[in-house]
């Protein structure tokens, strides 16, 4: 009876260790959510926080499966409406239209890549286009977009400066310091982050404003990661899961950004490392800045730009307040 009992228990044993087994192979087995992120243009230090997250196995670990894609001609915004892709990278002043009309597309901004707009515009050093009103009579390249004309007004008639005496040249730069270097235009509306940097590494001095330092309704979210908003509701764990992941590459991104800059060029080959590196140095500051964690945003401060949106009739139709973004994916 003792050996039965024995054997019988031998046997119990044998058989919950097997059970353990299949369970948790059933556990690791489980597919791995996936997500597709499709970027705003080439690789830069905008997106440096995603590739460490995919580097260091951080999407892995949340059950994430996440693959990084160029955006298409018609942008991000289309692809992430479209449900090809369940997040991405958008500005807030680009995005309006998308979520501002009769037929507004599924998307929202679930994160703010950068706290601060770090856009500005950069002239050629001692040329007087230090400040706004300075641009009179001085070749802007413009893309001919109603709300980057509109912002050059504003901040020049702050300056007491006056926007029609620009003279307006369409923009077909690709090298900010070539461009000045040649004359071909006297001020490009660039993000410091990069196209600033990269003067500085080519020892050309400028003279640069940026737009928040002259008014600040112009400290808007630019960029911004949005997310399929019907995807999000229908996969909210794996959204905060994106997103708590994607927050842990932007925080040691800004902790180590010479790991960083290994990290995003290793990704992107065709980088410069020097500009990388000091660029990525430069965003340091910027990811997180004075915000209590990475990626949130401040309604108080998406409401002022696009209240001032609907004070000057760049909208279609009146913007409520709240419109095209939520924090309640982000930890």
């Amino acid at each position: 009876m003792k050996k039965a009992k024995r054997t019988i228990s031998l046997l119990s044993a044998a058989v919950l260790a097997v059970s353990s087994l299949g369970m948790v192979s059933a556990v690791h087995a489980e597919e791995p959510t996936e997500i597709t992120f499709v970027l705003d243009w080439t690789p830069n230090t905008n997106h440096t926080g995603v590739y460490v997250a995919l580097e260091k196995g951080y999407y892995e670990e949340a059950g994430l499966s996440v693959n990084v894609v160029q955006p298409p001609d018609d942008g991000a915004e289309v692809l992430v409406a479209s449900g090809k892709a369940q997040f991405g990278v958008s500005f807030q002043d680009t995005m309006m239209p998308a979520v501002v009309s009769d037929s507004p597309m599924p998307i929202a901004a679930v994160a703010a890549v950068l706290q601060h707009n770090t856009s500005g515009i950069i002239s050629r050093k001692g040329e007087g286009m230090g400040h706004p009103a300075g641009m009179e009579g001085k070749k802007y390249a413009t893309w001919d977009l109603e709300i980057e004309k509109a912002t050059l007004r504003q901040v020049m008639a702050d300056d007491g400066g006056d926007f029609d005496k620009v003279e307006l040249i369409p923009s077909t730069v690709t090298d900010e310091v070539s461009a000045l270097r040649s004359n071909s235009v006297d001020a490009i509306w660039i993000f410091y982050g990069w196209a600033g940097i990269a003067c500085e590494l080519a020892g050309l001095e400028t003279d640069y404003f940026a737009f928040k330092d002259i008014n600040p309704v112009f400290d808007y979210y630019t960029p911004v990661i949005i997310g399929n908003t019907d995807w999000m509701a229908e996969n909210p764990e794996a959204a905060k899961a994106f997103l708590a992941a994607t927050a842990r590459g932007y925080e040691d991104a800004a902790a180590d950004p010479e790991a960083a800059a290994d990290i995003l060029c290793n990704a992107a080959p065709e980088l410069d490392h020097d500009l990388v590196l000091a660029s990525q140095k430069y965003m340091t500051d910027q990811y997180i800045a004075d915000a209590e964690s990475w990626g949130v945003i401040d309604p108080e401060r998406w409401n002022a730009f696009y209240n001032w949106l609907n004070e000057n009739g760049l909208s279609e139709m009146e913007i409520p307040e709240g419109t095209g973004f939520t924090n309640e994916y982000l930890e």
